[in-house]
């Protein structure tokens, strides 16, 4: 039987390749290729391609007007009002592009659909062209970089205000501790050798400059309407201390010191009134609540932006921003770094 069976497929493998062949055959008899597409097939494809266009265009902007509520609200810094009008006008200039390109590719696929004894032209070289989609996007390039290395500059420079508060972000996985100059404003040296577990930022323990420094984790608190110094080290690997709502990032790199600084606009309570951020929060708990987990309330948060190992998610940090009169009370009760070393 299994002999059988074996010589019965290979007789339908036979019968099946000269049925194709007998297929092919016929094909080569008839004028026309049967597979070649028509020109009517051509012309309905270009309409298809026509009405895609305006599904697509429609449908791309009707997303922007859908979830547009869930990017970041506004800004609660003075130069992230500078950042969001330079990112509005790369939206435009992307928007304005993106239609263009999109029109131009469907629309010459519905006009110049294969037709029959059609041609199409061929050129290698055009000095108009080359210029006009090297030129035009040079210029509106070096619009972007020259703004955006101004508005870096001057987020990253050295603060000249005597009256600003200075604080020291330092990383380590998977969390930050921040350091507060302390009355004297200044910092006091430090030294990794000396690091240890109560000491984890390695503070020069001789140098009397760090006496006064103030040791927080979890939160900070930065005052309102006073610009803020920051300067980043990293006890490990690279990190990134990202602070979304107030625009502001910068990289934490071993060995060396990062620095930027910015001015809160807005309060932790006030952000909390807006009318996006009501929405969002809601939005948010209504999730929660199906899940069986507690409500949240918004909070302005630091957050790690590089993948620095298994426990990276760990690394948020609450940022609250308040008048100065409660900034200083609450710096009041924080402890030196005196106080703790002494312990």
């Amino acid at each position: 039987m299994t002999l059988l069976y074996i010589l019965a497929f290979v007789l339908l493998c036979v019968a099946l390749g000269y049925l194709f062949r007998v297929i092919d055959l016929s094909r080569e008899l008839k004028t026309e290729k049967e597979w070649a597409p028509t020109e009517n097939d051509n012309r309905m494809s270009g309409r298809f391609f026509l009405i895609f266009m305006f599904a697509f265009i429609a449908w791309s902007f009707y997303q922007v007007y859908q979830y547009g509520d869930r990017t970041l609200p506004k800004s609660a810094s003075e130069h992230g009002d500078k950042v969001d009008e330079l990112m509005k006008y790369n939206m435009y200039i992307v928007w304005l592009v993106f239609v263009l390109t999109n029109f131009v590719l469907f629309y010459f696929s519905w006009k110049y659909y294969g037709r029959k004894n059609s041609k199409a032209v061929f050129f290698a070289h055009d000095n108009k062209l080359e210029m006009l989609w090297t030129v035009v996007p040079a210029m509106v390039l070096a619009f972007i970089i020259i703004f955006g290395l101004k508005y870096w500059n001057e987020i990253t420079d050295k603060s000249s205000d005597p009256k600003a508060v200075k604080i020291e972000l330092y990383s380590k996985q998977f969390d930050w501790t921040a350091r507060y100059a302390g009355a004297d404003n200044k910092f006091g040296l430090d030294d990794f050798t000396q690091i240890d577990g109560g000491n984890s930022m390695g503070l020069d323990t001789l140098d009397k400059n760090c006496y006064d420094d103030i040791i927080v984790k979890n939160e900070i608190h930065i005052p309102l309407g006073v610009e803020i110094d920051f300067t980043f080290r990293s006890h490990d690997v690279i990190h990134s201390a990202f602070m979304p709502h107030f625009r502001a990032q910068m990289n934490c790199v071993p060995g060396q010191v990062t620095r930027f600084k910015f001015k809160p606009t807005v309060t932790t309570a006030e952000m909390r009134k807006d009318e996006q951020v009501i929405r969002n929060i809601k939005e948010i708990n209504e999730i929660r609540a199906a899940k069986g987990e507690d409500p949240i309330e918004f909070d302005y948060t630091l957050i790690c932006n590089k993948i620095c190992g298994a426990s990276h998610y760990n690394m948020p940090m609450k940022i609250v921003v308040e008048s100065e009169k409660d900034y200083k009370e609450w710096l009041a009760k924080q402890k030196t770094f005196k106080t703790v070393a002494a312990k």
